[in-house]
């Protein structure tokens, strides 16, 4: 098991991965479908930061996994549509592979 102060590290990354989705959609052609689920996983990983930082692994292990998710709808849905902006692809792949590594390390 990842010790808390690993986990919070990890999910700093995953913020990162996040924003640059954010941002991907904002500077490409992206489709709604994609933008609403990352704006989802952009406001679910803020509510996610206080339970991280906090000392109560339980609580860490079922947000991350509630996050992961959400991540998987991201990628479900980038694979579903026929035109995807290959920064947005590449960022949403990305979040998806830290935010399931994290949850198997977890587990």
């Amino acid at each position: 098991m990842l010790q808390a102060n690993e986990i919070q590290q990890r999910f700093t990354q995953i913020q990162q991965s996040i924003q640059a989705a954010e941002q991907a959609c904002r500077s490409g052609d992206a489709p709604d479908e994609i933008r609403n689920v990352i704006e989802k996983l952009s406001q679910q990983s803020q509510q996610v930061q206080s339970v991280v930082k906090g000392s109560d692994q339980q609580q860490m292990v079922q947000a991350i996994d509630n996050l992961e998710s959400i991540g998987d709808e991201a990628k479900r849905v980038s694979r579903s549509l026929p035109t995807m902006p290959a920064e947005l692809e590449t960022a949403v792949t990305r979040v998806h592979a830290e935010l399931s590594d994290l949850k198997h390390q977890l587990h």
